[in-house]
C-alpha cells in the first residue's frame, strides 16, 4: 500500500487512516518511531516488564525463580539430556526406582 502526503513543517505530520488500518495501529496505542538513513519506522511500543505484571505477581514470580535456583543448587533436577534417547532412559531409570504398594485387600 502507497499514499502520498505533502510535508508541510507548519503542521504536524499525520498518518492517514487507511495506513494506519493497514498497520492495525489502534486509537490509544503507544508507537515507537525509529529512524535510520532517511527512514521513519512506526511501530507499536512494546511494554516493559516492569509494566507487564502488578507488585504482587512480580513477588510471586521472584519467590518461584528463587525456589527453582535453589533446586538447581540443591542437585533436585535431572539433565540436561544431549538426546531425546538420554532422556527416555532417565525416565526409565527412575520409574525402575519407584516401588508400588499393593493395596491391601480387607477379608
Amino acid at each position: 500500500m502507497t499514499v502520498a502526503v505533502k510535508n508541510n513543517n507548519k503542521a504536524p505530520l499525520v498518518v492517514p487512516p487507511a495506513v494506519r488500518r493497514k498497520a492495525r495501529f489502534k486509537s490509544g496505542q503507544e508507537l515507537e518511531f525509529r529512524v535510520s538513513g532517511g527512514v521513519i519506522t512506526i511501530v507499536p511500543k512494546l511494554p516493559d516488564a516492569e509494566d507487564e505484571y502488578t507488585p504482587e505477581q512480580r513477588r510471586i514470580i521472584d519467590a518461584q525463580l528463587a525456589e527453582g535456583l535453589a533446586d538447581i543448587k540443591a542437585g533436585r533436577v535431572r539433565g540436561p539430556f544431549s538426546t531425546h534417547d538420554e532422556f527416555i532412559a532417565s525416565l526409565h531409570a527412575e520409574t525402575g526406582k519407584l516401588t508400588r504398594k499393593k493395596p491391601k485387600r480387607s477379608a
